[in-house]
This record gives C-alpha cells, structure tokens and sequence, in this order.
C-alpha cells in the first residue's frame, strides 16, 4: 500500500517520486521547527511540546534515511552514466552533499537547544537566538537543495535510470526502512 505525503502518492516503483514525496514531509517539520521558533520566547505550551518532539524525532530518524538514499542509491548511479545531461548535473550532486554535511551543526543545535527546552520549558536569550537562527538557516537551505532536486535532478533520474537501477534504488530505500524487498517493489512506500 503507497504512502500519502502531502497529497501525492508514489510508492517503491518510483523511487524519485517517493523522494520527492519526503520533500513535503520534510517541509511539513520545517514548518514545525519554525512556529516553535517564534514562540520559543514562550514558556513550553503542549501544544508547542508535541510539535518540537515530533520534528526533532523526524530529524533524527527519518531524515538521515532520506539522506542516504540520496547519497548511497540515487547520486551514485547517476555519476555512473555517461550522458551529457547527466555530466552538466554533477557539480549540483557535490553542492547538495555539501548541503547535507552543511546541515549537520544546525541540527545538532536544534536538537540540543530543542531537548533543553522541551526538558526545562524554556532557554535564554542566547539561546533563543541560536535556536531561532538555525531553524531559519536551515529553511533557507532547504529550500534551494529541495527545488534542485525536485525540479532538476529528481525528474532527470526518472528519465535517465533504467528500471533495474531504479528497483535497486527501490530495494535499498525499502531496506533503510526494514521493509522486505519484495514487499517494496510492488507498492509499499514511506519515509
């Protein structure tokens, strides 16, 4: 059965589609990380509680999966084509691992300053402001790295893959999740 993420459907068989799928999950606790962030100068409401707890769980757990379907399945089959297209895209697969490692301080402080909020019910100045920073620096990035795969190297992976190397990514996007192979291939989906 497919997974629905933000109102679009895509399961294993288009393994580009579900990673862009994640993109709107991806969005979704941004815009969590983010209205916790304004009102971060606010003592800890439940409201804000289950918010905060639910984007850093998905930071720490599914998003590093996402990752490495980009990094470990999609970006290396594609450096191993020879097409001109491909070629011109390369420099776009470096900057967006960069962004990957980019990214990694600003969610460690997000999460650290997250856990101490959620554990004390509130922050200092200081910390309010480097919270509040990262969130929007990692917005910002964000932002740009998912409109260029989303418009760029997403749609140019689904044109250019064969469909053994798009089961292959399929298989091992399914495996970063504990879902038998088989299972994945013919229609689970999720991240």
């Amino acid at each position: 059965m497919p997974v629905q993420i933000g109102g679009t459907i895509h399961s294993f068989r288009e393994p580009t589609g579900l990673l862009s799928d994640c993109h709107r999950r991806v969005e979704k606790f941004l815009g969590m990380l983010q209205a916790v962030a304004t009102g971060i100068d606010q003592p800890a409401t439940e409201e804000t509680k289950c918010a905060l707890q639910l984007a850093l769980h998905y930071f720490t757990e599914a998003a590093p999966k996402h990752t490495a379907d980009e990094e470990e399945s999609l970006f290396p089959r594609l450096r191993q084509l020879h097409d001109p297209e491909v070629e011109s895209a390369l420099s776009r697969l470096d900057q967006l691992e960069g962004d990957h490692r980019w990214a990694g301080p600003l969610h460690t402080a997000v999460e650290q300053l997250g856990e101490k909020y959620l554990s004390e019910g509130r922050l200092s100045e200081p910390e309010i402001g480097r919270f509040r920073t990262s969130v929007a620096n990692l917005i910002a990035m964000y932002q740009r790295h998912i409109r260029i795969e989303d418009e760029q190297i997403f749609p140019l992976a689904a044109r250019v893959l064969s469909r053994d190397e798009k089961e292959a990514v399929a298989k091992e996007m399914a495996a970063r999740r504990g879902i038998r192979s088989g299972e994945a291939w013919h229609g689970r989906g999720g991240s």
